[in-house]
């Protein structure tokens, strides 16, 4: 190998994005190790194989959810304790757990540790980050701390729970919904608390709170009295979410209302908390308190666009997120309207924004496509809107699913695991790991108009 290409080996080596990449494939090697001991699985159950213990660490990891074996039954108390720091740390994100530390430890961040927990949680301020790192860790801990205590209160209240059993399916629950994981330790689920009010909004409250993403939250918590002086990307994110809640909550309302099989035996009032349960949900937690396996085709179609979108930037949650969604739709507007810029709430959107938003939804669009034809090939006998159903939860680290991921092929499975990962790490983040080009071109061609549309 000549020295310019060893030199450019290096480089791309030690570039951010593929460095965030290569952290997250390490930890996830080294939970699937963990979570294939015999120490990790309860007794009396069977070794679990290292194909579906590598399975688990990817989506504990990447904060999905989606899961091939069943986590009340299958793992022991050491399992479950393995998942719960895998879904604390994919959820902080590592770059940002280790930047932390180095501020624990020496009191500063370098600025290589920086970049790394910047490419991260996107943001790129040196001076930002390092105090922004540090409020993150601190606002996750108090935040699953106060959720994990009115979550345990809540199991306590039954008389068949004892108090350290409730305690210990409080912070399991706590952590995994404010990371946006939905994982749940729960024998049988959430599907017997589709009328608890109580334990619906707590969840739902620590899996919003975590999905509107940490610059919202501290922004919120300095200017909280005067909206007019928030940032663009906090009144994008915060309209964004309030629109998908509730229109997703209206629509499934509407398409399920009559299902017997999902919400059609409930009560009104409990109709109302199980659509806004799964509209808040579908976009990245991955609870239920009615499974997909029994909902229409229109409510599937509704939810899979929903984990598509995913959560907030620099957030716990997945998808393109609402911020990118928001761009999106706003530019083809402007286009259709000729007009000579993208505006939102009276500020203009920088082109480069605009390109970026493209190319996510591009590549997203894409990845589920191509994953869920490729599924389609492994899986003929299976409905195609459950591939589909199930790449966008992948992707989206939803979590969500029809019922099919324990019964795929070896490579169906894989495909589901690149997914996840990918969503994880973020498609352009993931993108630029594998297509990375160190230097911009030094030059251009003419330009030539073509026809489009």
């Amino acid at each position: 190998m000549s020295a310019a290409g060893g030199t450019t080996m290096v480089k791309r080596a030690s570039h951010p994005g593929v460095l965030v990449v290569a952290a997250f494939a390490a930890f996830i090697l080294t939970g699937g190790f963990l979570l294939s001991l015999p120490i990790s699985h309860r007794q009396g159950v069977e070794s679990i194989g290292i194909g579906d213990s590598m399975f688990t660490a990817v989506s504990a990891v990447t904060v999905t959810g989606l899961t091939v074996v069943d986590t009340s039954a299958e793992w022991s108390r050491f399992g479950e304790l393995v998942l719960v720091v895998m879904m604390q740390v994919g959820g902080l994100g590592i770059m940002t757990l280790a930047g932390f530390v180095g501020l624990v430890v020496s009191r500063r961040m370098g600025v290589r540790a920086g970049l790394l927990a910047g490419a991260e949680i996107g943001v790129a301020d040196l001076g930002v980050l390092r105090r922004l790192v540090r409020n993150i860790v601190i606002f996750v801990v108090v935040t699953e701390v106060v959720v994990a205590a009115l979550i345990t209160i809540r199991f306590a209240l039954e008389s068949e729970n004892t108090l350290r059993h409730s305690l210990h399916l409080g912070l399991f629950h706590s952590i995994s919904a404010f990371n946006n994981a939905g994982f749940s330790n729960l024998a049988g689920g959430l599907g017997r608390y589709i009328d608890d009010w109580y334990l619906n909004l707590v969840l739902a409250g620590a899996f919003i709170l975590g999905g509107i993403g940490f610059p919202v939250v501290f922004e919120l918590r300095r200017r909280w009295r005067t909206p007019g002086s928030w940032s663009l990307h906090t009144k994008v994110s915060l309209a964004v979410t309030a629109g998908l809640l509730a229109g997703g909550t209206v629509l499934i309302l509407l398409i399920e209302w009559t299902n017997r099989a999902t919400i059609g035996n409930e009560s009104v009032a409990t109709k109302v908390l199980a659509s806004f349960f799964q509209s808040a949900t579908a976009r990245t937690a991955g609870f239920d308190t009615f499974a997909p396996t029994a909902m229409r085709n229109a409510t599937l179609l509704l939810l899979i666009l929903l984990m598509v979108v995913g959560a907030s930037s620099a957030s716990t949650g997945g998808g393109i997120k609402t911020s990118t969604l928001a761009v999106v739709v706003k530019a083809t507007i402007s286009e259709l309207r000729h007009d000579k810029s993208v505006t939102m709430f009276d500020r203009t959107v920088r082109p480069l924004v605009q390109g970026e938003a493209l190319s996510l939804v591009v590549a997203a669009l894409g990845t589920v496509g191509t994953a869920t034809f490729v599924m389609a090939l492994i899986e003929p006998d299976i409905d195609p809107i459950q591939l589909l159903f199930e790449s966008a939860s992948a992707f989206g680290t939803v979590g969500l699913s029809t019922g099919i991921t324990e019964g795929l092929a070896p490579l169906g499975k894989l495909v589901l695991i690149v997914l996840m990962f990918v969503g994880r790490v973020g498609p352009i983040t993931f993108g630029t790991a594998v297509l990375l080009r160190r230097d911009a071109k030094k030059y251009g061609y003419a330009e030539e108009d073509l026809i489009v549309g």
